[in-house]
Formats: C-alpha cells, sequence, structure tokens
C-alpha cells in the first residue's frame, strides 16, 4: 500500500489549464510477449522471472531521474503526455499489476480474472497532468517497492498459474511479469530515459 496519498499528488503543483486529451491507445499489446518491440527494443527473450524485482527498482530509479528534468510537467509535443503524466500512469501500471499477480497467485493455479482498467480514463479522472513530478517520483519509489517484493514471491509452477484479462487475453504470472517489464522499458523510452 502506497504510502503517499494520490489525492494529494496535485495539491503542490501550480495551477494549469485542462490540456485536450491524449488518443487513447487502443492497441493489443500483448504481441510484446512473442517478439522484440521495435519502438522501445524489448526482447520477451530477454526476461527472466529471477530479474523481474530488479527490473522494476531499475525502472522506478530511472522514472525518477527523468522527473528531475526541469521540463518535465510540460507537454513537449501536441497530443503526448509529459514526464510527469507518463509516471502517474506507470505508478498506476505497477499497482494495478502486482494487484493482478495477488489475484492469480491467490487462485492457488485454478485461474484469475482480471476487472478492466481502462488506463485512459484513469489519466483523466485523476487529472495526472496536475501531479507535482517530486510526489510523483515518491509514488513511483513506494509502489515499485511493493511491486518488487510482490514479483519476488511465485516459485516454480506458481510462474504457469494462469490469469484472464476482460478483453479475454490470457497470461500467467510469468507472462504478466514479462508485460509489465515491457510497460516500464516502454514508457522510459517514451520520456527518453
Amino acid at each position: 500500500m502506497s504510502q503517499v496519498n494520490p489525492a494529494a499528488v496535485a495539491a503542490d503543483a501550480p495551477s494549469v489549464e485542462t490540456p485536450e486529451p491524449v488518443e487513447g491507445d487502443t492497441k493489443d499489446w500483448t504481441w510484446v510477449l512473442e517478439r522484440r518491440c521495435p519502438e522501445c527494443g524489448f526482447d520477451p527473450a530477454s526476461v527472466s522471472v529471477e530479474r523481474i524485482p530488479e527490473a522494476i527498482t531499475d525502472a522506478a530509479r530511472r522514472f525518477a531521474l527523468a522527473l528531475e528534468q526541469a521540463d518535465a510537467g510540460v507537454r513537449t509535443r501536441q497530443g503526448v503526455w509529459s514526464t510527469v503524466e507518463y509516471g502517474q500512469h506507470v505508478a498506476d501500471v505497477l499497482e494495478v499489476m502486482t494487484d493482478r499477480l495477488g489475484l492469480i497467485l491467490e487462485s492457488a493455479g485454478h485461474g484469475a480474472e482480471f476487472a478492466d482498467w481502462d488506463q485512459d480514463a484513469a489519466a483523466v479522472e485523476k487529472e495526472y497532468f496536475k501531479a507535482n513530478t517530486h510526489v510523483t517520483a515518491i509514488l513511483i519509489k513506494e509502489r515499485a517497492a511493493v511491486a518488487a517484493e510482490a514479483w519476488a514471491e511465485p516459485e516454480g509452477e506458481q510462474w504457469d498459474w494462469p490469469g484472464l484479462r476482460s478483453n479475454g487475453a490470457q497470461f500467467t504470472a510469468r507472462s504478466l511479469g514479462a508485460y509489465l517489464v515491457h510497460d516500464l522499458t516502454h514508457h522510459l523510452h517514451d520520456v527518453g530515459a
């Protein structure tokens, strides 16, 4: 559980005008579990389950550095999130994926079902664009610590226990971990970190 109150994330941010919504991402990214991502270079074959916790904490460290940049709260290109918005998204991704891993492990191999999560709706509802860069870095660090600990727990056959996303996409604890590492890697690429 995060020590940072997400409602307070925007509390000390300067008052800003609501930007135009970023076009929603409707792609099915599950193909990154089978082949290299040409945009960020992620290779699913390079992800071992033992490295998932390290990949999570490394991504959090790199995001913290990216959030120190002077323009981290500014959309430098029209229709593209700022670094702080990507950071808020990453914090939420860490929480959602860790919750999904928990559901898989709680199912004891009988199969888990994941509730729908609309990342684009979350960005609008939580007003990511108003977030403070420092608080966002702390939020990522805290959620990454929880995630890294959770992803260090599965053993043996638990890595092959199944989970089903609301759109029908099937995962195992192993493939969900790789999917999370891709998400982190891709968003670090998005912010140039």
